[in-house]
């Protein structure tokens, strides 16, 4: 009886523990037009067709940007540890949405805030035909590569 009392007790203080716990919110954060900066150029975020959100999966920070290209530079030049983990959200340049980033299209070729040219698209159908469609690495790769 007293062995059923302490493992009842033990799995009754582990409960609490475990419901004291912080989850970390992976969720898009409100975003505040207009007053928001970017986190590397500190430019006001007010374009919605080119907005980004990144959120570090372990803390759950969010960080804004107001062009992919700031997106891209910010991970290089802060050295980001969890960039290849980093949940990244952008506008699509059609419906304004934010879509993942990571499985998005890209074209090139068209004025952004700190013109780098990249539009994210949810589909490919969205691009203009004759258009080079990019992946998000692809993008990544040719803004670090500048």
């Amino acid at each position: 009886m007293k062995k059923s009392i302490n493992v009842l007790l033990f799995l009754l203080v582990s409960t609490m523990f475990l419901a004291c716990e912080k989850k970390v919110q992976t969720d898009m954060s409100a975003i505040h037009w207009d007053r928001d900066m970017c986190s590397r150029c500190v430019m006001v975020v007010s374009d919605r067709k080119h907005a980004v959100q990144v959120k570090d999966p372990q803390t759950g920070k969010s960080y804004m940007f107001d062009d992919i290209g700031c997106t891209a530079l910010w991970f290089e030049d802060e050295k980001i540890q969890w960039k290849d983990k980093a949940i990244v959200w952008i506008s699509d340049a059609s419906s304004q949405k934010f879509i993942d980033a990571r499985s998005a299209f890209y074209d090139t070729g068209n004025i952004t805030p700190m013109s780098f040219g990249f539009w994210a698209h949810k589909t490919k159908d969205t691009i203009p035909k004759g258009k080079e469609i990019f992946s998000y690495d692809e993008v990544i790769s040719k803004i670090i590569s500048k």
